[in-house]
């Protein structure tokens, strides 16, 4: 195989034009021999020159020497791309897509199929072009993405505001404010100010869209299933935000395969993970095989879902290994799994419904045990702790002690009778893993804004003492239940800083008569061949001077006045590309800062800082960004401040901010 990726012949960069004029940078990757070749795409805004250049050097290099041409294009307004970038997803970003994808199919080296690939942006734009049916796309793998924008992104989760809603708006922020390379484009600096000046306020125009409207339901490919006719490989790893989509994808696409793929893994592709790396390259290979190629390669013959079931393992914020095994479903959903409801009762389960009252009512701050939101993103120290202190600010339910072993698959659900004593609440629900230790680790959770329909697309203050009822689903999960082991639910009104609060403190009273448990229970008398993944193989790495390691650091504590702190440190390192030159490093630092007894005091703060520069041509640019969400129980306010210099001198300086109202958030 080295031999093969000896012969693939790379152009750093070339231009794809777009029927109205403008430009799209690309790289190419072409394997030895004369063609033509089915293509991979993948298709971001994180600049393939030097942004994601790390990690496409582990990637397209073994795909070419299996024989295929890789295309690695840069979206509008990113990299050194062409025009002004709108927002995720947009329109622009779709139909330039399909303008890429006919211009691969008329290359003398593409066959005319071509297949997508891509992990999170570029998981979901693969999704989001299948559903549009362009003539060139015939196969898509997906990892880490959604199909629904609105219930399973960094903005919203069942209706309540997710803090990385600002987060990733500022990193995004950070992110498109970066300059185009000198030594391609020589408008490098008009545009590059330009692009700044121009930038959309991204945070502020996902908080304005509150409910699951119009806005969400684009790119959302959950609204017609029938309308994705190319086969789909959907992946992910239990450590990911994502996890939603494989099992959705597997159950719901009826034009096309779906198969589901869920390892241990965080936000990363497979065999770059640090908690158990995996062939992902042999699993990309084997579908676009079957499907690019018309190669028996088995993708067919896959089981509809395949899954790594997790067991306890005793929580840390590092990305370690996981205990389990692989298991998988040849359907999906499967016969194998029945659903089974536990009612709630006084601090416990019962076999039927039980009579009486509980309260759900705590301060704003459960949630410092949850880690990040999306581990993978930051460099260490993400994942979820030990739940016990956030188990001691909720209201729990245990189960008493399993006197045989219990797994769970899917997306298990709470049943809530309540009223309420403000007009806007939201709860939160962990299903935990608690060992004879009395460790406890989280299993999966989800949040639910009470003001909401079952759509999401209606939201209505509630009136406090009445009696309401909801079912949600939590987020889907793979889980065996040891003997010995208690299951818990866990209600609380927050999950900081994960979930934005509600703006004033809230008791929920449970009706326990209407509120239950209902679990995906998977009992299976004899598996099937899971067909896990194999270890990760060899493959390629980036080729550059590192001047300094990436490495990270996350710090909590409480300040005089009782406010809890959150802060983190990420340095991505500092490195010179060893083919063009340029020297790059990044860091971030985030904050999150809230007081228990009034969750109105929740703040976010981010600064991030870019260094670039070529020493032969003593170009330097430094970009420093600052980001700021703040509120109070009527109002949203953010700001952002971009600092742009060229050596020494400060080339441009702006602020922005925002006040938005709260709505029912």
């Amino acid at each position: 195989m080295e031999d093969q990726q000896a012969q693939v012949t790379v152009t750093d960069h070339l231009w794809i034009p777009l029927p109205d004029g403008r430009r799209l940078a690309a790289r190419l990757w072409l394997p030895a021999g004369a063609g033509p070749f089915a293509t991979i795409l993948e298709y971001l805004p994180y600049r393939k020159r030097d942004g994601t250049a790390p990690r496409d050097a582990t990637t397209h290099p073994v795909f070419a020497a299996n024989g295929y041409a890789c295309i690695r294009v840069d979206i509008t307004g990113s990299g050194d791309s062409d025009g002004r970038f709108d927002d995720e997803y947009s329109e622009q970003e779709l139909s330039d897509g399909e303008a890429v994808l006919d211009w691969i199919a008329a290359q003398p080296w593409s066959t005319g199929k071509v297949g997508m690939i891509g992990i999170s942006w570029g998981g979901f734009n693969g999704l989001q072009m299948a559903y549009r049916r362009p003539e060139a796309l015939k196969a898509v793998v997906s990892v880490a993405s959604t199909v629904d924008r609105y219930a399973d992104d960094i903005h919203y989760m069942g209706g309540c505001l997710l803090s990385d809603n600002k987060n990733w708006s500022s990193q995004m922020f950070a992110y498109m404010t970066r300059p185009l390379d000198p030594a391609l484009r020589a408008d490098w600096r008009e545009e590059w100010l330009g692009r700044i000046n121009d930038l959309p306020f991204m945070g502020a125009e996902w908080l304005k869209h509150q409910t699951r409207d119009d806005f969400w339901k684009h790119g959302s490919v959950c609204e017609d299933w029938s309308a994705i006719t190319a086969p789909v490989l959907a992946i992910t790893g239990w450590a990911d935000a994502y996890v939603n989509a494989p099992p959705a994808i597997a159950a719901k696409m009826t034009a096309a395969p779906g198969k589901a793929l869920m390892g241990p893994w965080e936000h990363r592709y497979a065999h770059i993970s640090q908690i158990e790396a995996a062939d992902f390259h042999g699993e990309v290979i084997r579908w676009f095989d079957q499907y690019l190629k018309g190669a028996e390669s088995g993708a067919d013959m896959l089981p509809d879902y395949r899954v790594f079931m997790q067991e306890f393992t005793p929580p840390s914020p590092k990305n370690l290994p996981q205990n389990g095994r692989w298991v998988a479903e040849a359907e999906w959903p499967s016969p194998n799994v029945q659903e089974i409801t536990w009612p709630l009762s006084d601090g416990g389960f019962a076999e039927v419904a039980q009579a009486g009252e509980g309260t759900v009512a705590h301060p704003a701050t459960p949630g410092a045990a949850a880690g990040d939101f999306c581990p993978g993103i930051r460099i260490d120290n993400e994942r979820p702790i030990d739940q016990t202190a956030d188990d001691a600010a909720s209201r729990c339910f245990d189960s008493t002690p399993l006197q045989a072993p219990m797994e769970i698959l899917g997306r298990p659900r709470v049943r809530l009778a309540f009223s309420v004593d403000k007009p806007v609440a939201q709860v939160v629900a962990r299903l935990c893993d608690v060992a004879p230790s009395g460790q406890s680790q989280r299993i999966t959770y989800r949040s639910r804004n009470l003001c909401h329909d079952d759509s999401h697309e209606v939201a209505t203050k509630l009136e406090p003492g009445t009696r309401y009822e909801v079912e949600f689903e939590l987020n889907e999960c793979a889980h065996r239940l040891l003997a010995g082991h208690q299951l818990r639910l866990a209600l609380s009104t927050s999950y900081w800083p994960i979930v934005w609060p509600a703006p004033e403190p809230v008791e929920i009273t449970l009706h326990l008569e209407g509120c239950a448990l209902i679990l995906p229970e998977r009992r299976v008398t004899q598996e099937i061949d899971p067909q896990a993944p194999a270890p990760a193989r060899e493959y390629p790495t980036y080729e550059a001077e590192v001047l300094e390691a990436p490495w990270g650091e996350a710090e909590t504590r409480v300040e005089a006045d009782g406010t809890q702190v959150l802060e983190t440190y990420d340095s991505y390192g500092d490195a010179r590309n060893a083919s063009h030159g340029q020297r790059v490093s990044s860091n971030v630092r985030m904050r999150y800062a809230i007081h228990p007894v009034d969750p109105a005091t929740a703040r976010f703060d981010c600064n991030w800082v870019f260094n670039f520069s070529r020493e032969e041509s003593d170009w330097a640019v430094r970009i420093e960004t600052d980001s700021r969400m703040t509120c109070d129980r009527e109002n949203f306010y953010l700001w952002r401040r971009v600092v742009a210099k060229e050596g020494e001198e400060v080339v441009l300086s702006r602020e922005w901010q925002e006040e938005i109202p709260r709505g029912v958030l």
